[in-house]
């Protein structure tokens, strides 16, 4: 009784904490950030000591840490985290003042400076992941020893004072640096507004026009997860809240149809995936890409929708060869939604359009996304069954600050990271590097950054990643490799993504499994193969302008038509159909040959189009006349 009591207990503070957190954010944003230092002081200072409390490090043996209560140590270091941000709070002034590398460090700046940075690398292990921890760890290591290495990693000798000043004390980088900006302001309220958005229910609107469009049809369950994902992905700010939230419906629905466990939770990982690539919100990658970049939302969208609509379009693709190789076919009639209950739910889209009219008037991403939240609670009011009452809207702002605890700390991390590459000069020597291995050959530059972005991505939530691997690669990209600044960033944005769904490390994948009972690297090899084009779209946007919707409109039409035909090709030998089952020889013959012709600008478009084109026409010819001798046989 009493154990369950202090459960209780520190269940209702952390739900206090993360609700003072939404509602601190949410009024900063009404009446005007504070401060930079300020903001993001307080904004750690609410989040930070969460990780410890709804993640515990120290508790019995026997007992699952998903139910297992906060030990004292816990309790110990949420405390001491938070007191060096209240600090940095209350001295915010004195700091903003004091010249970094001149101004003397106080004793007690040091021993906080100090803590807070061994308790932020513990708070990345428990709440971020275990790869980021040891990215961040070996840089320490490397501030640490960076004088004794040689060649281009060698560095002059960094004492631990300065370490600690540039970590604690820098506003442009480290703890409390820009990344950590944008967490505390636009990242903080999209967040909130991606969780107003799931609890008023638009899910279940996006989940029934789902299956009203795509559920009659062939492999309907998967073509349901693979719209509904991609909706409500856009607007979700986290491809494992995504996967939760629409894969809890279409992963049983797919089981049940006949699917694979693991190709049904690989279907919903890349969807979801997926989901951040695609306007008008893209996850908020698109307002954190334009705070970045300068580049004016608008035409950040606009460049975005190619590259999503291929993406989808070869998802879905694959999934229908799949469903036709399986004799699986759509949901029942009696199963689908009419339109009466779609249209039930529509004034919930009100918000939605709201946002991206303030948007496309060019009102800040902050200002836009605060009157869509109130516009949201007034328009779930428009019925009686959406209505967000007083006790709803609680639970919704206290998931939002529970959401902003894991992006709080990976931007932290990031913040950490960035500062590490610039104080030694790393990201000048990661593009001497690359372009010492590869030369001015952007094709294998681009091979090379990509995997480097798949590492540094591995268990990082989408939008840090971004943030970390463009600190690295666009450098490298525009500086090295003459790549159009929109371009690099679109490239790195997509590996980013693209990361959550690669394995080994591939947090969409587990959550996915965990719906689907499913092995997650098995669930994370067929989130790879169905996300194929996600890969080749990243890869594409270093040489194919026509992606950003740069060019003429015929340029366009047949740079986008090149790409599919040749990825539809990959989709056939992957998943061994087209009109019957393929040969396992004919299978490998097509798969490079798909990626050839999706990838090779080299070759003239025309001739990528034919020899495509060529391919399935054969294709269809030798599969249509061994359907009708095997006809015959069967007779």
């Amino acid at each position: 009784m009493i154990e369950n009591m202090k459960k209780i207990h520190i269940g209702t503070v952390i739900a206090i904490i993360a609700l003072i957190s939404s509602i601190f954010h949410l009024y900063t944003a009404s009446i005007g950030f504070f401060e930079p230092r300020e903001q993001r002081s307080l904004h750690l200072f609410l989040l930070l000591p969460l990780v410890f409390l709804m993640k515990p490090g120290f508790f019995e043996k026997s007992k699952r840490r998903e139910s297992a209560k906060p030990g004292f140590v816990d309790y110990l270091m949420a405390v001491l985290i938070a007191v060096p941000a209240l600090y940095s709070y209350f001295e915010a002034f004195r700091i903003n003042m004091r010249l970094e590398d001149v101004t003397e460090v106080l004793p007690i700046e040091l021993m906080l400076g100090g803590i807070m940075i061994v308790l932020v690398l513990e708070a990345i292990r428990r709440g971020v992941s275990v790869v980021m921890f040891g990215l961040v760890l070996i840089g320490f290591m490397y501030l640490f020893l960076s004088e004794y290495t040689s060649g281009i990693f060698h560095f002059r000798d960094i004492p631990l004072e300065e370490i600690i000043e540039a970590m604690y004390l820098s506003n442009g980088n480290g703890i409390f640096g820009t990344i950590t900006g944008i967490s505390a302001t636009l990242i903080a309220i999209f967040l909130i507004f991606g969780s107003v958005i799931e609890g008023s229910g638009t899910g279940r609107l996006f989940m029934n026009l789902g299956k009203k469009v795509a559920g009659k049809y062939t492999g309907g369950p998967a073509k349901i997860a693979v719209l509904t994902s991609a909706l409500f992905g856009s607007m979700s700010g986290s491809s494992s809240s995504n996967v939760f939230t629409t894969g809890s419906f279409t992963i049983p629905m797919m089981k049940k149809r006949g699917y694979k466990a693991s190709f049904a939770g690989g279907v919903e990982t890349a969807a979801s995936v997926g989901g951040q690539s695609a306007p008008p919100i893209m996850g908020a990658g698109a307002f954190v890409m334009a705070e970045i970049t300068g580049i004016p939302y608008t035409e950040i969208i606009v460049a975005a929708v190619i590259g999503s609509l291929c993406y989808f379009i070869m998802i879905f693709v694959t999934v229908h060869f799949e469903a036709r190789k399986l004799g699986l076919k759509g949901l029942e009639p009696s199963e689908l939604p009419t339109w009466k209950e779609v249209i039930k739910d529509i004034h919930l889209l009100i918000p939605i359009g709201i946002l991206l009219t303030l948007l496309l008037l060019r009102f800040s991403p902050t200002y836009a996304a605060l009157l869509s939240i109130g516009a949201t609670f007034l328009a779930s009011w428009l019925r009686k069954h959406t209505r967000i009452g007083f006790k709803k809207a609680i639970e919704i702002l206290i998931n939002a600050g529970r959401n902003a605890v894991l992006i709080a700390i990976a931007c932290v991390g990031a913040n950490m990271l960035v500062l590490i590459l610039t104080k030694t000069g790393l990201i000048v020597s990661i593009g001497a590097v690359v372009t010492s291995v590869v030369g001015d050959n952007l094709f294998l530059g681009g091979l090379l950054l990509a995997l480097m972005t798949l590492v540094l991505g591995m268990g990082i939530p989408t939008t840090p990643a971004y943030i970390v691997v463009a600190a690295v690669g666009v450098p490298t990209l525009v500086g090295n490799f003459d790549v159009p600044m929109l371009a690099a960033h679109f490239f790195v944005f997509y590996f980013a993504i693209l990361a959550d769904a690669t394995p080994p490390v591939s947090i969409a994948a587990y959550s996915a499994a965990a719906i689907s009972k499913a092995d997650p690297i098995v669930t994370a090899f067929q989130a790879t193969r169905l996300a194929i084009g996600g890969y080749v779209v990243g890869f594409s946007y270093l040489f194919v302008p026509e992606l950003l919707m740069q060019g003429t409109f015929v340029s366009i039409i047949l740079n986008t038509s090149a790409i599919l035909l040749g990825l539809t090709l990959f989709s056939v030998s992957i998943t061994g159909y087209f009109i019957n089952t393929m040969r396992l020889p004919v299978r490998l013959v097509l798969a490079p040959l798909g990626l050839f012709l999706a990838l090779n600008v080299d070759l003239a478009l025309e001739m990528r189009i034919a020899g495509s084109l060529l391919a399935m026409l054969t294709l269809y010819v030798i599969n249509t006349k061994f359907a009708i001798n095997k006809t015959a046989i069967d007779l």
